[in-house]
């Protein structure tokens, strides 16, 4: 019910990265064998995918290799060409307003199938900071332009002829400036499996895109997404990830971009089930024109940005972690009262800037602890 979170940097592959596989590897070597990796495409013809649709970090891709020993299985890993299927969660929003855009998501999972890595590098020459996934891809990060990303399940567990997504979004933010040159990669690169994605550039642009399994692209008309897609189709665990009632409250919020990170830290949006499998693990609030990204949890803050980027280690506690919508954690209950000599000190400010965005809360909520 905990997870250590890392940030680290790193501007070529090395030792600090080398860490990590030596500690990730064996748990990805269990699933990738369990999950039929090794009946998978063999390592000559993933390197020839690769260079096929995403040459420009092919020469990344090799020294990862390298650095590795160059075996047969963590090459076909690696390149996450036609990988076992997996699954996951996940909110995603982006807003603008007067040219300055935010993309804010929830991950949802696990605390026991997560990385817990914030990696910045320059592995082809521009600086890329971003939450690690599958030891090189990203399940969202931002890069010097910019440019922003984030990824969520797409609620369907077929898979087809592609690229594990966490690679395809490294490769988009190594290669791309704004988000309409991100949607032109995905729209060739496939992806093995039902992804939803949103983007955020420096200029202001958003988009959310659905991806098909094996290829395809479908845009969508407003930058939000859960865990199911426009296609009809039937989602995987629907009430269970309550994927329908999430995106209809993200449909449903009116706020600003510097304010769209706070319904994330609440239910519906924010899920407490970590020992169900299906906690929040952490909100990315991520800011394209200024290069920050805020690691945000109902109690703390984590501060980054890829011109000021601080290597660090913080410890997350689900267990102990405040629930931030639990009105009995302040409610007053019989044989308690309410102090309110306490109203003096509420944010006054901040409620009515909740207030206004349709996301108040009981008043009871603000009263300092």
């Amino acid at each position: 019910m905990s997870l250590t979170f890392d940030a680290v940097a790193e501007a070529s592959p090395g030792p600090k990265w080398l860490a990590r596989w030596n500690r990730s590897w064996p748990a990805y070597e269990a699933w990738f064998r369990s999950r039929g990796g090794d009946s998978g495409p063999s390592a000559p013809e993933c390197r020839a995918a690769l260079l096929q649709h995403m040459p420009e970090i092919a020469p990344v891709y090799d020294q990862l290799v390298v650095l590795v020993g160059g075996g047969d299985r963590p090459a076909r890993f690696l390149s996450t060409w036609c990988p076992p299927r997996y699954l996951g969660g996940c909110s995603l929003a982006a807003l603008s307003a007067e040219g300055e855009a935010r993309l804010v998501r929830n991950y949802d999972l696990s605390p026991d199938l997560n990385e817990g890595l914030l990696l910045r590098s320059e592995w082809t020459g521009r600086a890329v900071m971003g939450m690690v996934e599958f030891l090189w891809g990203l399940s969202d990060g931002i890069n010097d332009a910019g440019l922003s990303v984030a990824l969520a399940y797409g609620g369907r567990s077929e898979t087809g002829r592609g690229f594990g997504i966490t690679t395809i979004l490294r490769y988009v933010l190594e290669t791309c400036d704004t988000v309409s040159t991100a949607v032109a990669v995905l729209t060739r690169v496939p992806s093995h499996m039902a992804y939803n994605i949103v983007l955020a550039d420096a200029d202001g642009a958003t988009a959310s895109v659905e991806l098909s399994p094996g290829g395809g692209l479908r845009q969508m008309p407003r930058a939000v997404a859960t865990n199911h897609q426009s296609d009809g189709s039937t989602p995987d665990r629907a009430q269970f990830t309550r994927t329908f009632a999430r995106h209809a409250h993200l449909r449903g919020l009116n706020t600003t971009p510097d304010a769209l990170h706070r319904p994330f830290l609440l239910p519906p949006l924010f899920q407490d089930r970590h020992s169900e499998g299906f906690g929040t693990l952490f909100t990315a609030d991520y800011a394209p024109r200024t290069r920050r990204l805020s690691l945000l949890w109902p109690d703390a803050r984590w501060e980054q940005s890829l011109e000021d980027f601080a290597e660090g280690r913080r410890v997350v506690d689900y267990a102990r972690q405040p629930l931030a919508a639990a009105p009995s954690a302040c409610a007053e209950t019989q044989g308690s009262r309410v102090d309110w000599s306490r109203a003096a000190a509420i944010d006054w400010q901040s409620l009515a800037r909740d207030f206004a965005a349709g996301q108040g809360r009981d008043i009871l909520t603000y009263l300092p602890r």
